[in-house]
Protein backbone atom coordinates (compact mmCIF):
# COMPACT_ATOMS: atom_id res chain seq x y z
CA UNK A 1 0.00 0.00 0.00
CA UNK A 2 1.27 3.09 -0.63
CA UNK A 3 2.52 4.96 1.88
CA UNK A 4 0.76 8.52 1.98
CA UNK A 5 -2.64 6.13 1.35
CA UNK A 6 -1.48 4.39 4.49
CA UNK A 7 -1.22 7.12 6.27
CA UNK A 8 -4.37 8.85 5.28
CA UNK A 9 -6.29 5.36 6.44
CA UNK A 10 -4.74 5.26 9.80
CA UNK A 11 -5.09 8.88 10.95
CA UNK A 12 -9.24 8.36 9.74
CA UNK A 13 -8.85 5.64 12.12
CA UNK A 14 -7.54 7.24 15.19
CA UNK A 15 -9.91 10.18 14.42
CA UNK A 16 -13.33 7.89 14.76
CA UNK A 17 -15.63 8.95 17.33
CA UNK A 18 -16.40 6.65 19.82
CA UNK A 19 -19.80 5.85 18.86
CA UNK A 20 -18.66 4.05 15.41
CA UNK A 21 -16.52 2.25 17.15
CA UNK A 22 -17.68 -1.29 18.08
CA UNK A 23 -19.19 -2.31 21.57
CA UNK A 24 -17.50 -5.31 23.24
CA UNK A 25 -20.20 -8.27 23.76
CA UNK A 26 -18.90 -11.25 26.09
CA UNK A 27 -21.16 -13.82 27.86
CA UNK A 28 -19.10 -15.31 30.91
CA UNK A 29 -20.34 -18.11 33.64
CA UNK A 30 -18.43 -18.67 36.85
CA UNK A 31 -14.98 -17.91 35.35
CA UNK A 32 -13.98 -15.11 37.33
CA UNK A 33 -10.80 -14.83 37.38
CA UNK A 34 -9.93 -15.44 33.83
CA UNK A 35 -12.81 -13.00 33.20
CA UNK A 36 -11.17 -10.27 35.28
CA UNK A 37 -7.96 -10.75 33.28
CA UNK A 38 -9.67 -10.76 30.17
CA UNK A 39 -11.44 -7.09 31.08
CA UNK A 40 -7.49 -5.74 32.32
CA UNK A 41 -6.89 -6.21 28.66
CA UNK A 42 -9.99 -4.90 26.91
CA UNK A 43 -9.60 -1.89 29.05
CA UNK A 44 -5.51 -1.30 27.95
CA UNK A 45 -7.09 -1.06 24.42
CA UNK A 46 -6.32 2.47 23.13
CA UNK A 47 -9.35 2.66 21.81
CA UNK A 48 -11.06 2.33 25.18
CA UNK A 49 -14.46 0.48 24.04
CA UNK A 50 -17.10 0.01 25.75
CA UNK A 51 -17.66 -3.17 27.04
CA UNK A 52 -21.11 -5.09 27.99
CA UNK A 53 -20.94 -8.57 30.18
CA UNK A 54 -23.70 -10.70 30.40
CA UNK A 55 -23.35 -13.03 33.68
CA UNK A 56 -24.95 -16.14 32.85
CA UNK A 57 -26.01 -16.84 36.51
CA UNK A 58 -22.46 -17.41 38.17
CA UNK A 59 -21.91 -18.13 41.45
CA UNK A 60 -18.63 -16.87 42.39
CA UNK A 61 -19.21 -13.05 42.86
CA UNK A 62 -18.10 -11.81 39.10
CA UNK A 63 -20.29 -9.49 38.90
CA UNK A 64 -19.55 -7.76 42.50
CA UNK A 65 -15.60 -8.40 40.86
CA UNK A 66 -16.49 -6.25 37.71
CA UNK A 67 -18.32 -3.56 39.91
CA UNK A 68 -14.97 -3.38 42.20
CA UNK A 69 -12.38 -3.49 39.24
CA UNK A 70 -14.05 -2.04 36.30
CA UNK A 71 -16.47 0.08 36.83
CA UNK A 72 -16.72 1.03 33.53
CA UNK A 73 -18.33 -1.59 32.12
CA UNK A 74 -21.76 -2.73 32.02
CA UNK A 75 -22.70 -5.57 33.62
CA UNK A 76 -25.96 -7.82 32.97
CA UNK A 77 -26.98 -9.97 35.07
CA UNK A 78 -29.19 -13.18 33.99
CA UNK A 79 -30.80 -14.90 36.91
CA UNK A 80 -30.51 -18.19 34.77
CA UNK A 81 -27.98 -19.92 32.65
CA UNK A 82 -29.02 -19.28 28.65
CA UNK A 83 -25.73 -19.74 27.21
CA UNK A 84 -24.73 -18.01 23.68
CA UNK A 85 -28.24 -16.15 23.73
CA UNK A 86 -26.43 -14.15 26.88
CA UNK A 87 -24.81 -12.90 24.03
CA UNK A 88 -27.81 -11.44 22.18
CA UNK A 89 -28.85 -9.01 25.63
CA UNK A 90 -25.57 -7.86 25.00
CA UNK A 91 -26.04 -6.84 21.59
CA UNK A 92 -29.41 -5.20 22.67
CA UNK A 93 -28.46 -3.29 25.24
CA UNK A 94 -25.47 -1.99 23.26
CA UNK A 95 -25.86 1.80 22.03
CA UNK A 96 -23.51 1.48 18.77
CA UNK A 97 -24.00 0.36 15.15
CA UNK A 98 -21.29 -2.29 15.54
CA UNK A 99 -20.88 -4.72 18.38
CA UNK A 100 -16.98 -7.28 19.00
CA UNK A 101 -18.06 -10.39 20.53
CA UNK A 102 -15.26 -11.57 22.60
CA UNK A 103 -15.56 -14.18 25.46
CA UNK A 104 -14.19 -14.49 28.61
CA UNK A 105 -10.83 -15.85 27.50
CA UNK A 106 -10.44 -14.04 24.08
CA UNK A 107 -9.74 -10.15 23.81
CA UNK A 108 -8.75 -7.80 20.42
CA UNK A 109 -5.73 -6.61 18.90
CA UNK A 110 -4.84 -2.85 19.57
CA UNK A 111 -6.20 -1.11 16.69
CA UNK A 112 -8.14 -4.26 15.74
CA UNK A 113 -11.96 -2.41 16.46
CA UNK A 114 -10.55 1.08 14.41
CA UNK A 115 -9.86 -1.29 11.47
CA UNK A 116 -13.20 -3.32 11.83
CA UNK A 117 -15.14 -0.06 12.18
CA UNK A 118 -13.31 1.72 8.73
CA UNK A 119 -13.83 -1.94 7.19
CA UNK A 120 -17.74 -1.79 7.89
CA UNK A 121 -17.68 2.13 6.32
CA UNK A 122 -15.95 0.96 3.56
CA UNK A 123 -18.47 -1.79 2.86
CA UNK A 124 -22.26 -0.93 3.38
CA UNK A 125 -23.41 -4.59 2.64
CA UNK A 126 -20.78 -5.88 5.24
CA UNK A 127 -22.84 -7.69 8.11
CA UNK A 128 -19.84 -9.70 9.79
CA UNK A 129 -16.11 -10.13 10.07
CA UNK A 130 -14.53 -13.46 11.20
CA UNK A 131 -11.46 -12.11 12.27
CA UNK A 132 -7.69 -13.83 12.60
CA UNK A 133 -7.66 -15.44 15.65
CA UNK A 134 -4.07 -16.19 17.26
CA UNK A 135 -4.01 -18.86 20.25
CA UNK A 136 -1.70 -18.08 22.77
CA UNK A 137 -0.03 -18.69 24.44
CA UNK A 138 2.11 -19.17 21.33
CA UNK A 139 0.48 -17.01 18.61
CA UNK A 140 -0.50 -19.88 16.44
CA UNK A 141 -3.34 -19.08 13.50
CA UNK A 142 -6.35 -20.79 14.63
CA UNK A 143 -7.05 -23.71 12.21
CA UNK A 144 -10.97 -22.40 11.56
CA UNK A 145 -9.44 -19.18 10.57
CA UNK A 146 -6.61 -21.21 7.88
CA UNK A 147 -9.92 -22.72 6.32
CA UNK A 148 -11.62 -19.36 6.18
CA UNK A 149 -8.43 -17.44 4.69
CA UNK A 150 -8.86 -20.38 1.80
CA UNK A 151 -12.63 -19.88 1.42
CA UNK A 152 -13.87 -21.24 -2.28
CA UNK A 153 -17.27 -19.20 -1.84
CA UNK A 154 -17.79 -16.50 -4.45
CA UNK A 155 -19.73 -12.95 -3.80
CA UNK A 156 -21.83 -10.71 -5.98
CA UNK A 157 -21.32 -7.95 -3.30
CA UNK A 158 -17.78 -6.52 -2.75
CA UNK A 159 -16.46 -7.81 0.68
CA UNK A 160 -12.77 -6.75 2.42
CA UNK A 161 -11.53 -10.58 2.15
CA UNK A 162 -12.75 -14.15 1.64
CA UNK A 163 -16.89 -14.82 2.01
CA UNK A 164 -17.71 -17.14 4.45
CA UNK A 165 -20.91 -18.69 6.31
CA UNK A 166 -19.49 -19.40 9.70
CA UNK A 167 -17.46 -17.82 12.38
CA UNK A 168 -15.63 -18.14 15.83
CA UNK A 169 -18.12 -16.10 18.82
CA UNK A 170 -14.36 -15.30 20.29
CA UNK A 171 -13.06 -13.15 17.55
CA UNK A 172 -15.97 -11.55 15.31
CA UNK A 173 -17.55 -7.84 15.05
CA UNK A 174 -20.72 -7.64 13.56
CA UNK A 175 -23.36 -4.67 12.72
CA UNK A 176 -25.86 -4.94 15.60
CA UNK A 177 -28.79 -4.31 13.55
CA UNK A 178 -27.98 -7.25 11.28
CA UNK A 179 -27.40 -9.33 14.19
CA UNK A 180 -31.11 -8.81 16.02
CA UNK A 181 -32.94 -8.96 12.74
CA UNK A 182 -31.85 -12.21 12.07
CA UNK A 183 -32.45 -13.36 16.31
CA UNK A 184 -29.16 -13.47 17.16
CA UNK A 185 -27.95 -16.68 19.28
CA UNK A 186 -30.18 -19.44 19.34
CA UNK A 187 -31.79 -19.54 22.71
CA UNK A 188 -31.93 -23.49 22.78
CA UNK A 189 -27.75 -24.27 21.52
CA UNK A 190 -26.28 -23.49 24.64
CA UNK A 191 -22.47 -23.22 23.64
CA UNK A 192 -20.66 -24.93 20.64
CA UNK A 193 -20.95 -24.55 16.90
CA UNK A 194 -23.89 -22.06 17.67
CA UNK A 195 -22.26 -19.40 15.32
CA UNK A 196 -23.46 -21.14 12.31
CA UNK A 197 -27.36 -20.50 12.10
CA UNK A 198 -26.72 -17.07 13.25
CA UNK A 199 -23.92 -17.04 9.71
CA UNK A 200 -26.48 -18.25 7.72
CA UNK A 201 -29.25 -16.47 8.65
CA UNK A 202 -27.42 -13.54 7.81
CA UNK A 203 -26.17 -14.70 4.43
CA UNK A 204 -30.18 -15.41 3.62
CA UNK A 205 -30.95 -12.18 4.96
CA UNK A 206 -28.69 -10.36 2.03
CA UNK A 207 -25.38 -9.47 4.23
CA UNK A 208 -21.88 -10.45 3.20
CA UNK A 209 -19.79 -12.58 6.13
CA UNK A 210 -16.04 -11.96 5.25
CA UNK A 211 -12.68 -13.20 6.44
CA UNK A 212 -10.33 -10.37 7.33
CA UNK A 213 -6.73 -11.19 7.91
CA UNK A 214 -6.17 -7.61 9.50
CA UNK A 215 -8.62 -7.48 12.01
CA UNK A 216 -6.43 -9.47 14.70
CA UNK A 217 -7.95 -11.41 17.92
CA UNK A 218 -6.05 -13.01 20.66
CA UNK A 219 -7.53 -16.66 22.46
CA UNK A 220 -6.08 -18.40 25.03
CA UNK A 221 -8.72 -21.43 25.92
CA UNK A 222 -7.84 -23.40 29.11
CA UNK A 223 -5.75 -26.78 28.23
CA UNK A 224 -7.69 -29.80 27.49
CA UNK A 225 -10.31 -31.48 26.07
CA UNK A 226 -13.88 -30.23 27.01
CA UNK A 227 -15.71 -33.51 26.80
CA UNK A 228 -19.47 -32.00 26.69
CA UNK A 229 -18.27 -30.42 23.67
CA UNK A 230 -17.91 -32.55 20.85
CA UNK A 231 -21.70 -33.77 21.08
CA UNK A 232 -23.01 -30.29 21.98
CA UNK A 233 -21.72 -28.90 18.83
CA UNK A 234 -23.11 -31.90 16.70
CA UNK A 235 -26.14 -31.76 18.17
CA UNK A 236 -26.29 -27.98 16.85
CA UNK A 237 -25.29 -28.58 13.60
CA UNK A 238 -27.77 -31.04 13.42
CA UNK A 239 -30.35 -28.61 14.41
CA UNK A 240 -29.20 -25.58 12.29
CA UNK A 241 -29.57 -28.62 9.13
CA UNK A 242 -32.92 -29.49 10.18
CA UNK A 243 -34.19 -25.61 10.78
CA UNK A 244 -32.31 -24.33 7.30
CA UNK A 245 -31.68 -26.66 4.93
CA UNK A 246 -34.04 -28.79 2.16
CA UNK A 247 -35.62 -31.80 3.38
CA UNK A 248 -33.37 -34.31 0.93
CA UNK A 249 -30.14 -32.64 1.55
CA UNK A 250 -31.08 -32.52 5.48
CA UNK A 251 -31.68 -35.94 5.30
CA UNK A 252 -28.17 -36.49 3.67
CA UNK A 253 -26.21 -34.28 6.13
CA UNK A 254 -27.82 -35.94 8.92
CA UNK A 255 -26.13 -39.37 8.31
CA UNK A 256 -23.05 -38.10 7.18
CA UNK A 257 -22.59 -36.03 10.66
CA UNK A 258 -24.40 -39.29 12.45
CA UNK A 259 -21.49 -41.62 10.91
CA UNK A 260 -18.57 -38.53 11.27
CA UNK A 261 -19.37 -37.63 14.86
CA UNK A 262 -15.95 -38.63 16.46
CA UNK A 263 -17.92 -40.81 18.83
CA UNK A 264 -20.50 -38.44 19.28
CA UNK A 265 -22.53 -39.33 16.83
CA UNK A 266 -25.07 -41.40 17.93
CA UNK A 267 -25.98 -39.33 21.60
CA UNK A 268 -25.98 -36.38 19.31
CA UNK A 269 -28.59 -37.44 17.54
CA UNK A 270 -30.25 -38.96 20.36
CA UNK A 271 -30.04 -35.27 21.90
CA UNK A 272 -30.86 -33.68 18.63
CA UNK A 273 -34.23 -35.64 17.90
CA UNK A 274 -35.55 -34.35 21.87
CA UNK A 275 -35.90 -30.50 20.03
CA UNK A 276 -37.49 -31.90 16.74
CA UNK A 277 -40.81 -30.69 17.48
CA UNK A 278 -39.60 -26.94 18.15
CA UNK A 279 -37.46 -27.72 15.19
CA UNK A 280 -40.47 -27.98 12.97
CA UNK A 281 -42.36 -25.09 14.12
CA UNK A 282 -39.51 -22.92 13.40
CA UNK A 283 -37.94 -24.28 10.20
CA UNK A 284 -37.60 -22.35 6.81
CA UNK A 285 -35.57 -22.98 4.40
CA UNK A 286 -32.43 -20.69 3.31
CA UNK A 287 -32.23 -19.51 -0.30
CA UNK A 288 -30.86 -21.40 -3.32
CA UNK A 289 -27.67 -19.03 -3.40
CA UNK A 290 -27.43 -20.08 0.42
CA UNK A 291 -27.54 -23.27 -0.31
CA UNK A 292 -25.23 -23.59 -2.96
CA UNK A 293 -22.55 -22.03 -1.08
CA UNK A 294 -22.97 -24.42 1.84
CA UNK A 295 -22.99 -27.59 -0.53
CA UNK A 296 -19.84 -26.04 -1.91
CA UNK A 297 -18.41 -25.74 1.70
CA UNK A 298 -19.27 -29.42 2.39
CA UNK A 299 -17.43 -30.81 -1.02
CA UNK A 300 -14.24 -28.16 0.33
CA UNK A 301 -12.38 -30.21 3.44
CA UNK A 302 -10.08 -26.22 3.89
CA UNK A 303 -13.34 -24.09 4.02
CA UNK A 304 -16.09 -23.70 6.88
Amino acid sequence: MDAHIHGSAERGERSQPASQLPTIVLATRDRRQRLLTTLARLEGLPERPHVVVVDNASKDGTAAAIAERFPGVEVIPSSRDIGSAARTLGVEAAHTPLVAFSDDDSWWAPGALRRAAATFRAHPRLGLIAARILVEPDGRLDPTCEAMRESPLDSETPLPGPPVLGFLACGAVARRSAVLACGGFHTRYGFGGEEQLLAVDMAAAGWGLAYVDEVVAHHEPEPGPRSWRGKHELRNRLWSTWLRRPFPRAVRQTAALTLDGDGHGVAALIAALQGLPWVLRERHVIPGNVERSLRLLETSPRAR
